[in-house]
């Protein structure tokens, strides 16, 4: 972290000494969009930034007593650049909230303005479309519960091949070939290798009325109000050829075996489709999201061969089922937003009583003030999740964003 954080000064002090010598070479601060240094008259353009997300979180079972916490949710810094004439750019991003921070690191080639390749650790586009954002533009203090239980960060490590084209109706077509295991996949040394085989997943994007206005489908909340309807029909599709975790972003967290007692994992699909429809402040989500498992013949939980994996006890491994998300949110000229979400998910296996996945429904209710576009914010929301078993479960959050 300190060197990291000493890299980035360093930059600043070189490029506000350019500046002063060189009349092609310039320095600004928005923002949001942080520091911005350009080089040789915008041939070469390097960005500092970040935010910070501190918060209040609340939480009350039924029956139990009010739990609390202060915490900062997310530390997030991020250094990336452009070389324009090269047609290059990357990203690097942490999180230093977390114990292992690093979240982004990946380099582009942009051969066309239609094309990007993509090199490196970052946000995958199979999962759901709240998925896709960062999570600093999101229109809740936090990403819906199922959301949360189908994915982790969305982070993978791998190459993603991204393209765009039309005008009055777009299309965006996406693939991508990820390692399988997560973002930091390769574990903690040269001994603990990557397990299973590879990610394949693709997404189709359809802009049936036109694209968004420029940045406004990477946010849920229309902030930009649309003038006209705009729409998003998405879908997405993925297989990790042999996951070892919940939700395929992870790393060894559970193995199994063939009859030799080598180490032989199951196959975890995802398949995803979600509609975002923004007017005049107005802005609704959709998604739907489907888990299942393949590859489960002749499996075993034991290295000696001795446990043949039961029926339905797959489900204690991976989280198998369909979550269903809606939202609806409006936004003012003053700021001001109001958002509705509702969550509910149906486990695969609903009989057994062990599965990851639960049946649960949730309701949450957002308030909003954007004081500077979304680098200055704050958001509240209370919450109440409610099993068909057991007691009812009621949260709320407070949180500020600051964003440099």
């Amino acid at each position: 972290m300190k060197k990291l954080f000493s890299c980035a000064l360093i930059t600043t002090v070189f490029f506000t000494f350019s500046q002063e010598v060189d009349p092609k070479n310039s320095a600004s601060f928005k923002p949001g969009e942080g520091f911005t240094f350009q080089l040789n008259n915008g041939d070469y353009q390097f960005q500092i930034g970040g935010f910070i997300q501190p918060n209040i979180i609340l939480s009350k079972p039924e029956q139990s007593e009010l739990q609390s916490r202060f915490n900062v949710g997310r530390a997030f810094f991020m250094l990336g650049g452009k070389a324009i004439k090269q047609k290059i750019s990357f990203l690097l991003q942490s999180d230093f909230s977390l114990s292992s921070p690093l979240m982004d690191a990946w380099i582009a080639y942009h051969p066309y303005n239609w094309l990007t390749i993509s090199a490196g650790q970052k946000q995958n586009f199979v999962n759901s479309r709240e998925m896709l954002y960062r999570e600093d533009r999101l229109q809740f203090t936090d990403r819906s519960r199922n959301n949360q239980i189908f994915n982790k960060t969305g982070r993978e490590f791998g190459l993603f091949i991204e393209t765009k084209f039309g005008k009055k109706i777009g299309l965006a077509p996406k693939l991508s070939l990820t390692s399988g295991d997560g973002r930091n996949s390769f574990g903690v040394d040269s001994r603990d290798t990557d397990l299973g085989g590879f990610k394949l997943g693709g997404r189709l994007d359809l802009y049936p009325l036109g694209f968004f206005s420029e940045g406004n489908d990477l946010f849920t909340a229309d902030l930009k109000r649309e003038q006209t309807i705009k729409l998003l029909i998405g879908s997405a599709a993925s297989r990790n050829f042999g996951a070892s975790d919940a939700v395929g972003e992870g790393h060894g967290v559970f193995l199994m075996y063939n009859s030799v007692g080598k180490i032989q994992l199951p196959n975890y699909n995802k398949l995803v489709a979600d509609v975002l429809m923004k007017y005049k402040g107005f802005s609704m989500l959709l998604e739907y999201t489907n888990a299942t498992a393949t590859g489960l013949d002749l499996l075993f939980t034991d290295d000696l061969a001795n446990t043949i994996l039961a029926p339905t006890q797959i489900s204690e491994f991976l989280i198998l089922g369909t979550g269903i998300t809606g939202q609806l949110g409006y936004v003012t000229k003053k700021g001001y937003s109001l958002d509705l979400r509702y969550d509910l998910t149906h486990p695969e296996f609903k009989l057994n009583t062990n599965s990851l996945l639960n049946e649960y429904s949730t309701y949450t209710v957002g308030l909003s003030k954007y004081f500077d576009k979304n680098n200055v914010k704050v958001q509240a929301s209370i919450s109440r999740t409610q099993f068909p078993v057991g007691a009812s479960v009621l949260g709320g959050m407070l949180m500020v964003q600051v964003a440099f």
